[in-house]
């Protein structure tokens, strides 16, 4: 018998994305703000513009790499997207003093945002995340 662990499952293989100038920045955790932006919350009509923003997380398997096909999702008629501001963070760090946040920075990228915005209403009407 061996020695080596068997995975019950197939391992996630690590997500990584490719760097300007080569190599790979490997994603961890991907981190998001929700209603930080004014002109959407007023787009979108659903919150109280005075309302602080919010942080949820998202899998970092939902990164995917750049010229990657994304099929349409299924049980939607409403698939937006959004640009999104990445920041990729290179250092820990807890209870960072706003001085010192942009030493934590390694650096940033544009990201797409998809969203089934119809679904996304039908959790909110239900008071779900």
């Amino acid at each position: 018998m061996s020695t080596m662990a068997q995975h019950a499952m197939p391992a996630i293989p690590a997500t990584e994305v490719p760097v300007a100038g080569g190599g790979f920045f490997p994603v961890r955790r991907v981190y998001c703000v929700g209603r930080n932006y004014l002109d959407h919350i007023r787009e979108m009509k659903e919150a109280d513009e005075r309302d602080p923003p919010f942080f949820f997380q998202k899998p970092r398997d939902a990164v995917v790499p750049g010229g990657a096909r994304v099929p349409y999702p299924p049980f939607t008629s409403d698939f937006q997207f959004e640009v999104e501001l990445v920041v990729a963070i290179g250092r820990d760090g807890r209870n960072i003093a706003v001085a010192g946040a942009n030493s934590h920075i390694w650096g940033y990228a544009v990201g797409i945002d998809l969203t089934r915005r119809d679904r996304q209403r039908d959790a909110r009407d239900l008071r779900l995340p």
